[in-house]
């Protein structure tokens, strides 16, 4: 018994020695990045504590718009941790193995995103200290008749699901064994239907508001997975290149190209659903085409959010284009620019060009333009910053426990299989 704790405690010291090297020794690169981050988090931190003191008066939102900047970028987030089924699906199901080199890193930017999207929705909270009174025995979820308990369980259930399969395939590396498939692949396959649940009850939390026509289509949920599957890969394959780059990690270009084959596919079908939508109202010409009216072509002289649109808009089709054509799509060059105009397109689209439209004009038909505030841009880049500094620590974990150097003693060496 004394020998089993004494090797207990040797044990735990050699990986939290070993785990404080990885996560805080680096290069210069390295420092200056987390010293920025850094002090991103604590602007942020400081003006969320001023808006607790002053109140949510210190933004722009109104009681006519009450939903802005934290909740567009809420939603934007939930579309990138569902786009980690992206990695899963090519890796375990058609055994696709250069996939399945990163599909580590595509579920720890989906815990990172869950994270992140929950804090947005924290920061929105006007009394924070309310929020007990949606815990299970402290106050009431009214679960199953709420909607936004279904997304309260579906995030924080996917959380925990891609935490725990995470966390068990880094330890079993770290002790050179092999996952248990009887345990891993179940709760693998079971990410599948869950990354694509947490999208869909978030589009129900619109949908289901019938006051406000500008959410209440029926195809807003398949859009919002269609934009998730080509915002959320053009993300990672930003994040595997600078993974080669910075790291010396080796991910296959067949990999990079194949998520960028999907998003091709994935924007075909999200231009193609907002097309229909904006035909279905201007041609019906209907009281509710306002709203879409106010975003794409101003209303009663009215039109702040009529240029980020189009910005959005033309961003998506060359985006798409550039992903459309192989020699373009296969190019790095014009890949990289293919994906941060897909990413920005799609923030601008799924954020502020989604959420401020549905309260213009409000119910009494009046008007009030909104725009976010220094203060909340602080905040949310604040929130931006503890997700890249968060997925920064975990992505050197795991890049450590890949190549061996954070390893339990004597633990046998991983062997990883070729790609065929």
């Amino acid at each position: 018994m004394e020998l089993a704790i004494k090797q207990f405690k040797v044990g735990t010291r050699h990986f939290v020695k070993g785990l404080l090297e990885v996560l805080f020794v680096g290069g210069k690169a390295f420092y200056v990045w987390m010293i920025f981050l850094t002090v991103l988090i604590m602007a942020g931190v400081a003006t969320y504590a001023a808006q607790l003191m002053q109140g949510m008066a210190m933004t722009n939102m109104t009681d006519q718009v009450s939903w802005g900047f934290y909740i567009s970028n809420f939603t934007f987030l939930v579309g990138v941790a569902a786009a980690a089924v992206l990695l899963v699906i090519p890796a375990y199901l058609y055994h696709f193995k250069s996939i399945k080199k990163i599909v580590a890193f595509g579920e720890l930017l989906a815990v990172t995103a869950v994270s992140m999207a929950m804090l947005f929705v924290l920061v929105d909270l006007g009394r924070p200290d309310r929020f007990w009174h949606i815990l299970p025995g402290l106050g009431r979820l009214n679960f199953p008749s709420s909607i936004l308990a279904w997304d309260i369980l579906a995030l924080n259930g996917y959380l925990l699901l891609n935490l725990a399969i995470t966390s068990y395939i880094g330890g079993c590396t770290y002790f050179g064994r092999e996952p248990d498939k009887r345990l891993v692949i179940p709760l693998i396959l079971l990410s599948i239907p869950w990354a694509i649940g947490i999208h869909t009850v978030t589009a129900y939390l619109y949908n289901g508001l019938s006051a406000r026509p500008f959410w209440n289509a029926s195809i807003l949920a398949p859009r919002f997975l269609a934009s998730a599957f080509c915002a959320g890969p053009a993300l990672m394959i930003i994040i595997f290149q600078l993974l080669r780059k910075v790291m010396n990690f080796k991910v296959q270009d067949r990999a990079i190209f194949k998520l960028a084959e999907i998003i091709a596919y994935a924007m075909a079908i999200n231009l193609f659903l907002m097309f229909a939508e904006i035909f279905k109202e201007y041609y019906s010409g209907t009281v509710h085409v306002a709203p879409l009216q106010y975003l794409y072509e101003g209303l009663h002289g009215h039109h702040r959010l009529v240029p980020w649109i189009w910005t959005a808009m033309i961003f998506n089709a060359v985006g798409f284009i550039l992903f459309l054509l192989p020699r373009t799509r296969e190019r790095f060059f014009t890949l990289n620019i293919g994906c941060l105009l897909i990413f920005v397109g799609i923030w601008i689209e799924k954020g502020i060009g989604l959420i401020v439209p549905g309260f213009i004009p409000d119910t009494l038909h009046e008007i009030y333009e909104y725009s976010p505030s220094l203060r909340e841009v602080a905040v949310g880049l604040g929130i931006w910053a503890l997700g890249c500094l968060i997925y920064t620590l975990a992505v050197r974990t795991v890049i450590a426990l890949d190549t061996g150097r954070l390893r339990s003693p004597g633990a046998p060496a991983m062997i990883h299989d070729e790609d065929e």
